[in-house]
């Protein structure tokens, strides 16, 4: 009797949506602190690292937070 993995994807939390979105999000959040650490004024008070780079991180994170809570909806034949 050989060994076989089933996975039941009805279980699982996130689905393939929620990654995607996630990876968006995490893509934000990089592209944000990037920006942030390009600012050439003197500690950073430009406006790379004061409003651009701020701006992106926000957006990354509710992007987030909408990965989290984003739910799909059921396909016509799941009850």
């Amino acid at each position: 009797m050989p060994f076989t993995l089933q996975h039941n994807y009805r279980n699982m939390i996130f689905s393939r949506t929620n990654f995607i979105i996630m990876l968006a999000g995490i893509a934000l959040l990089i592209i944000g602190f990037i920006i942030m650490t390009m600012e050439t004024a003197e500690y950073g008070f430009g406006p790379m690292g004061l409003t651009i780079g701020p701006a992106f991180l926000m957006v990354g994170f509710i992007v987030e937070i909408y990965a989290i809570m984003h739910k799909d909806k059921p396909a016509e034949g799941d009850n």
